[in-house]
């Protein structure tokens, strides 16, 4: 977020509303997590994105060692592959299980450990790119389960993990 932005400038707290959406250049999708979880507590995410930057993953280190972040699911794109490998070393020490799908989609759910469900639909990877960007946050649970089971589903029968794909480009090249 820029130093100078306040996310309550743009969002409410999630207690008072089901739904809430934003278009801002001054909101990231690592202030909206942190906000998340500020909110819930610790929690489950899974986390779709075209592709993801150094910076995002130093945010998400951070975030993850404030200890809130329980489990974390991460899909991206096999496009972005070579750029993904390149920080393959990094993923690995942040996010315990990342996968590459034919994925364009930006999609944040947060499960709560006491019970609560986010689900954040945005047009921003998990890059800094200073633009503006939209986002649609919800607590309807339909919706979040809804999303929920179609990521899992993207997990489990389109994709690749990520540590399979890093494996086998080892052993083409030895």
């Amino acid at each position: 977020m820029k130093r100078s932005a306040n996310i309550d400038d743009f969002l409410r707290p999630l207690a008072t509303t089901t739904s809430q959406a934003y278009l801002s250049n001054a909101v990231q999708v690592a202030d909206i997590l942190e906000w998340i979880l500020e909110q819930v507590g610790s929690a489950r995410v899974w986390q779709t994105s075209f592709s993801i930057s150094e910076e995002f993953l130093r945010r998400l280190f951070f975030i993850e060692k404030g200890g809130k972040v329980t489990e974390f699911n991460l899909v991206l794109d096999h496009k972005a592959t070579n750029k993904t490998l390149k920080l393959w070393a990094f993923i690995e020490q942040v996010i315990q299980r990342t996968y590459l799908a034919d994925n364009h989609s930006k999609i944040l759910l947060v499960e709560a450990a006491a019970g609560e469900c986010v689900s954040v639909i945005t047009s921003q990877n998990l890059t800094r790119g200073n633009r503006h960007e939209s986002a649609f946050i919800s607590t309807d649970k339909q919706i979040f389960y809804t999303l929920k089971q179609q990521i899992e589903d993207l997990i489990r029968n389109h994709s690749v993990p990520l540590n399979d794909l890093f494996a086998q480009r080892l052993n083409v090249n030895v």
